[in-house]
Order: C-alpha cells, then sequence, then structure tokens
C-alpha cells in the first residue's frame, strides 16, 4: 500500500494530499513514524561525537518528520471529521504515543548529551532563539522525568499511558453523549421564539439524524445552550438545559477520579505538590498562589455583579427567583427594555462569508497588511474545509488558511485551531493553519446569519490562526501558538476587539438582502447590554476555572469515588468553598463534559489561563486605541514582537518589549464590570 504520509507532500506549503490519504494509511504512518523516530533518536543519543546543538538540539528538531505528518493531520480530522475507524485507532495509538514520548523523553544517554549542554550554555554563544531552545528542551525532559531513578521512571511510563487511554476514552465520551442528548422535539410550536432559519436548520437537522418530521436542536461543547435567549416555552428550557448538564454524568465519573489520581501521584512523583503546582511552575504564573489570588480576587466582585442582574432578570419575569434555564431568555427581555437591542435584529448583517471576507480576512489586511485568496483546487480534508492562501503585504507568501465553520455530526464541539504545518526556517516550512467552529449550517440556499457571540467566536480563533501564520522563528518546538498555556489565548483575545473596531464593522456588518450598514448606534447599545451581563460570564466562567483548579489540587486519597453522585458532591463543595456557587448560573462546563481538562492535558490546571491572558489582552486593546498610531503601524509592532516571536522568548518579556513595560489589571477590571 502506497501511503501518503511516509514522503512530504508535494502539494503547496506541503498541505497533506487529503484526497489520497484513506482511514487505513493512519495506523501504519504512525508506527512507520515511531519506529523512524525512535531510530533517530538512538543514533543522537549513541553518538560517539561531543554533544554539539546542532548535532543534538537540532537533530532532535528535525526528527520525527513522519511521525509529525501523520499526527497533525490526524488529530485535526479525528476532531473535525471523526468516524468508528478513527476512533478506534485513537483508542490504540494514543497509549503508544505516550509510550513513544516516555522512551525519548526518559532516554538517559539522551538528556546527558541535553544536560551537558545545558550546563556549559553560557559558552556556547548560541544566539537568544537557539538559547531559549535549549532551555525548553532541558525543561522538557526534566519535567517528564529524566531525573528520576529506574523504578520511578517506569511507574511514570505507566501513568502516562493509563492516562492517555482514560483522556482518549473521555473524549470519545462526551463526542457520543453530545450526540444522544440532543434536544429531539415533535412540533415547530415548540420552537416558538427561535428565528425561522434556525428552526429551518432543526428540521433539517432531525431528517439529517434519523428523526423524520421532528426538530432536533443539537447540543454545544458549554453548558447553557444559544437557544435558551429565544425559546418562549419554558418547559423546552428547561429539557434543553438538563439536557446540557446530563451529559457524562454516567459515563465518565469513573474516567475523572482515575484521571485526578494519576495526575496526583505524577506531580509526587516529580516533586510538586499537586498537579496544579507542576502546571503552573511552567507558565507565566508562577505559582499557585498567584493563580489563587487572581482568581478568588474576582469572585466577589463578579457575584455581586451577578446578583444585581439576577435580581432585575426576576423583577422582569415577575418571580421571586431567577431560574438557570430562564436567565439567558430573561437577560435578553432586559436588553430589549434597557437597550433597545434584540439579537435576532442583528442576525440579518451578520452573514457567515461577510464576517470571513469584510470582516476577519479584511482586519487582517489593515492591521498586517496580508491577503486572502480562496485555493479552489486545493482540497481540505473534508468538502466544507476551505483553502485560502496568505500573502504578505510585499507579495512573499505566509502558508495556507483553512477554514470549516459548520457543525456536523462527526466534528466535536466547541472552537479550535490546529496546525497541519509548522511553520521552522530550519525545516524551510511554511505554516498550514486550521479553525474550526461549530456554526449551524442553514439549508440549501439560505444564508448563514451569525449571532454576535458566534462573530466574536470566529474573529477569536481567528487569532489564534495568526499567531501560527505570522510566526517567523528557526525552531518548530517554538512556533506560533507553542507558548505558554497561561499565554496563548492572549493574542486571540487581542483580536476579538477587530469585530467591534469601526472600520472594520461597518466593512462586514451590511444587511445581507440590501446590504444596508447596521443601524448608527446597535453595537455601542449591544456593547452597554452585555456590560449588563458582565456578572453572568464572569461566574459562569470563574466557576470552571476554580473546578478545574479544585480537581487538580486535591490529594489523591481524597479525590471522590469515580461514581455520578460523587462527582456531583464534589462540584457542589468545590464551588460553595470557593464562593461561586450560584444555582442561578451553571458552571460553564461541568466535570462530565469538561473537555478543555479531562480529553488531554493542555487546559488540566490551565482553564484560568483565559482570564490571565485578558489582563494582557484588555491592556493591549487600550494601547490599540491610545497609543497615536495608524492601525497598520500598531499591527506591525504587534506582530514584531508578539505573533512572530511565538514561544522563542520569555512571553512577559515580549510582552513588555511590546508594551514598554508589564502589564496592568485595571483595563480588565474596567472591561468586566469589576473595578472599584
Amino acid at each position: 500500500m502506497s501511503n501518503p504520509f511516509l514522503s512530504p507532500s508535494t502539494l503547496p506549503f506541503e498541505l497533506p494530499p487529503f484526497t489520497e490519504i484513506r482511514e487505513e494509511h493512519y495506523l501504519p504512518a504512525f508506527e512507520a513514524g515511531m519506529a523512524e523516530q525512535l531510530a533517530e533518536v538512538a543514533a543522537i543519543a549513541g553518538s560517539p561525537e561531543p554533544p554539539t546543538f546542532e548535532n543534538t538540539i537540532e537533530a532532535l528538531e528535525r526528527s520525527g518528520a513522519v511521525l509529525n505528518r501523520v499526527s497533525l493531520a490526524f488529530f485535526n480530522v479525528t476532531s473535525s471529521d471523526t468516524s468508528p475507524v478513527l476512533q478506534a485507532v485513537d483508542a490504540e495509538t494514543s497509549p503508544r504515543l505516550a509510550a513513544h514520548s516516555d522512551a525519548i523523553n526518559l532516554d538517559q544517554a539522551l538528556f546527558a548529551r541535553i544536560d551537558a549542554l545545558y550546563q556549559q550554555r553560557a559558552e556556547l554563544r548560541l544566539d537568544p532563539e537557539s538559547e531559549h531552545v535549549l532551555e525548553r528542551y532541558h525543561a522538557r525532559f526534566v519535567r517528564a522525568g529524566a531525573r528520576l531513578g529506574e523504578a520511578e521512571r517506569n511507574r511514570l511510563k505507566e501513568i502516562n499511558a493509563e492516562l492517555a487511554s482514560a483522556q482518549t476514552a473521555f473524549e470519545q465520551n462526551v463526542f457520543a453523549d453530545t450526540r444522544a442528548a440532543a434536544l429531539v422535539l415533535d412540533t415547530a410550536d415548540e420552537l416558538a421564539g427561535l428565528p425561522a432559519s434556525a428552526i429551518a436548520a432543526a428540521a433539517e437537522n432531525g431528517t439529517a439524524l434519523g428523526h423524520d418530521g421532528k426538530y432536533v436542536l443539537s447540543l454545544k461543547s458549554y453548558s447553557n445552550q444559544p437557544e435558551l435567549e429565544s425559546l418562549d416555552d419554558p418547559t423546552v428550557r428547561r429539557r434543553l438545559l438538563a439536557a446540557s448538564l446530563g451529559r457524562g454524568a454516567a459515563s465518565n465519573p469513573a474516567l475523572i477520579r482515575r484521571m485526578v489520581v494519576l495526575r496526583a501521584e505524577r506531580a509526587a512523583l516529580l516533586g510538586f505538590e499537586s498537579h496544579a503546582d507542576y502546571v503552573v511552575r511552567d507558565q507565566t504564573a508562577g505559582t499557585v498562589e498567584a493563580v489563587e489570588s487572581m482568581l478568588t480576587g474576582l469572585v466577589g466582585p463578579a457575584v455581586a455583579n451577578a446578583r444585581r442582574e439576577a435580581e432585575a432578570l426576576a423583577a422582569e419575569a415577575g418571580v421571586e427567583q431567577i431560574e438557570a434555564a430562564d436567565w439567558k431568555y430573561w437577560s435578553e427581555k432586559v436588553r430589549k427594555a434597557r437597550y433597545q437591542v434584540d439579537a435576532s435584529v442583528m442576525r440579518p448583517y451578520l452573514e457567515l462569508e461577510s464576517v470571513i471576507r469584510n470582516g476577519a480576512f479584511f482586519a487582517a489586511e489593515q492591521v498586517y497588511g496580508i491577503t486572502f485568496t480562496e485555493r479552489t483546487d486545493l482540497a481540505g480534508y473534508h468538502p466544507e474545509a476551505r483553502v485560502f492562501e496568505v500573502t504578505d503585504a510585499d507579495g512573499s507568501p505566509i502558508g495556507l488558511f483553512i477554514g470549516d465553520w459548520f457543525a456536523r455530526e462527526s466534528k466535536r464541539g466547541g472552537a479550535w485551531m490546529n496546525e497541519l504545518v509548522t511553520q521552522s526556517h530550519l525545516l524551510d516550512r511554511r505554516p498550514v493553519v486550521v479553525n474550526n467552529l461549530n456554526i449551524v449550517k442553514p439549508p440549501a440556499g439560505e444564508p448563514a446569519l451569525l449571532s454576535w457571540d458566534e462573530v466574536t467566536t470566529l474573529f477569536h480563533e481567528f487569532g489564534h490562526a495568526l499567531h501560527g501564520l505570522l510566526s517567523d522563528v528557526r525552531y518548530p518546538l517554538v512556533a506560533g501558538t507553542e507558548v505558554a498555556r497561561d499565554f496563548v489565548e492572549y493574542p486571540s483575545q487581542v483580536n476579538e476587539m477587530w469585530a467591534e473596531w469601526p472600520l472594520v464593522l461597518d466593512n462586514f456588518a451590511r444587511h445581507h438582502v440590501t446590504g444596508e450598514a447596521m443601524p448608527a448606534g446597535l453595537v455601542e447599545r449591544m456593547k452597554q447590554a452585555e456590560a449588563f451581563g458582565e456578572g453572568f460570564r464572569t461566574v459562569e466562567y470563574l466557576a470552571a476555572a476554580l473546578l478545574d483548579w479544585a480537581w487538580h489540587t486535591v490529594p489523591a486519597e481524597e479525590a471522590p469515588h469515580g461514581t455520578a453522585a460523587a462527582v456531583e458532591a464534589f462540584e457542589r463543595a468545590a464551588l460553595e468553598r470557593y464562593g461561586v456557587a450560584m444555582p442561578e448560573i451553571p458552571v460553564r462546563y461541568r466535570s462530565g463534559y469538561f473537555a478543555h481538562i479531562f480529553s488531554g492535558e493542555w487546559y488540566a490546571a490551565g482553564y484560568y489561563g483565559y482570564i490571565w491572558s485578558e489582563v494582557l489582552d484588555a491592556d493591549t486593546v487600550e494601547w490599540f486605541k491610545e497609543n497615536g498610531k495608524t492601525i497598520r503601524e500598531s499591527g506591525e509592532i504587534f506582530r514584531r514582537e508578539l505573533l512572530s516571536v511565538g514561544g522563542s522568548k520569555d512571553a512577559l518579556a515580549a510582552f513588555a518589549a511590546f508594551r514598554g513595560r508589564g502589564p496592568e489589571v485595571e483595563p480588565l477590571l474596567v472591561r468586566r464590570g469589576l473595578a472599584r
């Protein structure tokens, strides 16, 4: 069998040849890739030559070409367009990939070479990026357990393999549970309040899922479903929220307990007090105390703000206390009454194609001078995945951007950015990046009209894409979004501001039929209305961040039993302990479907990073507004000092180089309505 992964792609920018790739190619490519890299690493570790940066660090950066190609393609496709075959491959390869990483990171001869270079780094006279890469390699191996004894290393391998299997099982359970929990309704009357296009989409969704003649609301990845703000029938609202909150309650508690216990054991093995301690020591936050101080310091003002909102909603609804399923519905009523803002009135001005081309792409051209040209001759991994070539202001090529914006049954929930090719001057590679969203696909022939939240999400994920596209480093280890996890959301959050920047907004917010601009003042009133909801949004987020924190600071011996009741009790106790338990505001992700922290480890004990990054974001938005430079001049500075450097220098040093000082928290407090 000819396997496309075994040699570099000949397509532009090494785009994977998706028209040639079949499901049966992945597993053999993984096996060949792991074998190839282990042979390469053995040659590096066993070299009779004294270690040099070139024959050790650069050699490691060059290793694993086949494994890199198949991994980037596979994990993108399993998220975006999975199948039972791909899920089986994922389940089989996850523990093997964990063992493969351990075989490299715990190789004593290899670590001895890296450690020797690290100890003499001052004499090597490396350039700043190379020195930083050497330091990151050394830290990676130490944190992976390279200094442990043999018995401890063997136990660590067992833990990592079991965690990999558990994380994959959790993700697949969430995928199945989310689809099974979709709300099936018998009549269109039950959907009263939704736009006609949304009702038609629910009917098409019903047909697609085998419920002919019925209406199906598929669930988003988070707790409070967007339809809750429009559905007039309170019974339907309660059914929808209950379906959302119940996901994973039966299938995932035992996995949650096992992962929490294993992560705590691994942290102790490596000399840390908790998994949170293990994670944060390698982030910009630095200490558990710094994170806890920031999160808990926001709780009081946020809860007070949310309680004021709850009182206003109860008054509007004519009840003593607002219920969770009714919060978003009555929030929309208050927005209409107080601010003359109706979400349904905005949708006709927020057509997807215009938001993409006249919004996100236009903003990137205004700020960074780059342009996007669709390449219909290049195929993505799915017919709905569209490929665009990205060109710099001087006409030079940058890379490829793939946009995959619609929801489908084979795609997991949420929104994210992936890489298919990582930028690297060492490997002479330009980036290929992907954005995935879950916008409900409209009926054939009708436009996709977005909510303002969906517009913001599109700009946010596009910010991650720009971080990858504008990377300009030598080593793949530090390219693009390979930064501290509590820093990675910062550039993407900054990019959200362009959605409401007057020049950009006027260019994309046009009525999809008449071409008229969105009515003057509507966005300003919308921003005022959003300020009313900051209490809800901050409490909803803080509850999730603190729930993550609770799971990853609990000692292994105190972890709850792996039952639904025990997990629910742990959640309730944690939220009460931190002061964010508001029954009217469900946590943004309950444990059973908290994929950020249990489907993998990138955000485990790291969900706090969104608001940690938002401190930098809010400060940066102020700089863009007040520095006296043109958008283009400001964009060049931000690109040069932040986006292009990736993780090739200390994150806060990069921020200081851009901002001229360290971050200040006041702009965030003002934005979130928390300033005293």
